[in-house]
């Protein structure tokens, strides 16, 4: 579901992010604390390629985003604005496509997603809130649609925010650039949960998905997507019906019934419980 494919190589040289993968589970970290994780070309970049290359990892089930510091990110780094004001349009263009795909291939990684947020979350840091499958805040999160302050507006990212929030509480805080806190936005949608304890509170959501069908999941994910526009007419019960007679008939789907008829683990599960030992890591910290 991502067009990006990367090999192990092409993320050794890695500058504002860093990667895990551990028993299923893989880790995207931004990894630029001293500027409280602010977005840049380089930045965007990097995530595109760890997104890709875990989009086609064979052991990676479960993606996890989040970063290092006091902040999961303040928005678009400073330098890199003052570069886009000398731009030009087809230079602007470019660069916008680029966060453009970033956004895209997290909405659409083909396997569960958990973004995991403390501190500032300001700009293009609520795009990639909105476009995860899961996030879990702390209570002090800050949340907050600045652009308009800078005779911008949040482009990019609104198609996700708008679909987490509704075109209504998008207007206020896209129109008004208010910051808001954690309460708000698990009220707005933004976020499904509040904890300070972040990981513990990952560790409960990640066991449910490790213990899940991966293919049950990726297709889960493509069905929400074709249903967004909440439109049900033929087109659309065609569609389900096609989906869930196809994923029946698949090896997975076999696997997964046989296995509840046996009363016994399905494969992936007794896949997963064999793993003990870290599988991939670059600039953990």
């Amino acid at each position: 579901m991502t067009d990006t494919q990367t090999t192990t190589h092409d993320l050794s040289q890695l500058q504002h992010v860093s990667y895990a993968l551990n028993n299923g589970v893989a880790e995207l970290i931004l990894d630029r604390a001293d500027v409280h994780n602010a977005f840049d070309e380089v930045m965007i970049s990097e995530m595109i390629s760890v997104l890709g290359y875990f989009a086609t990892h064979k052991d990676c089930q479960v993606l996890v985003l989040k970063a290092n510091g006091k902040n999961f990110s303040a928005g678009a780094d400073l330098n890199w604005m003052r570069k886009q004001a000398k731009m030009d349009f087809e230079q602007n263009l470019n660069d916008a496509k680029a966060l453009a795909k970033l956004m895209q291939n997290l909405d659409r990684f083909p396997k569960p997603t958990i973004a995991l947020v403390q501190g500032a979350a300001f700009g293009g840091a609520l795009g990639l809130i909105c476009a995860s499958d899961i996030a879990i805040a702390t209570e002090r999160a800050s949340f907050c649609l600045s652009e308009v302050k800078l005779g911008l507006i949040p482009a990019v990212i609104s198609p996700y925010v708008v679909r987490a929030m509704g075109n209504h509480a998008s207007r206020r805080y896209m129109l008004t650039a208010e910051r808001f806190d954690a309460q708000t936005a698990l009220k707005l949608n933004v976020i499904h949960e509040i904890s300070d304890d972040l990981d513990a509170a990952a560790k409960p959501i990640i066991e449910a998905l490790l213990a899940n069908s991966p293919q049950g999941m990726a297709w889960v994910k493509t069905l929400l997507s074709r249903l967004e526009d909440g439109v049900i007419d033929q087109d659309t019960i065609d569609y389900t019906s096609e989906r869930i007679a196809r994923i029946r008939v698949s090896t997975e789907g076999q696997e997964g019934l046989n296995a509840f008829f046996e009363k016994r683990q399905p494969n992936w599960q007794q896949a997963h419980s064999t793993k003990s030992t870290p599988n991939d890591t670059q600039g953990a910290h």
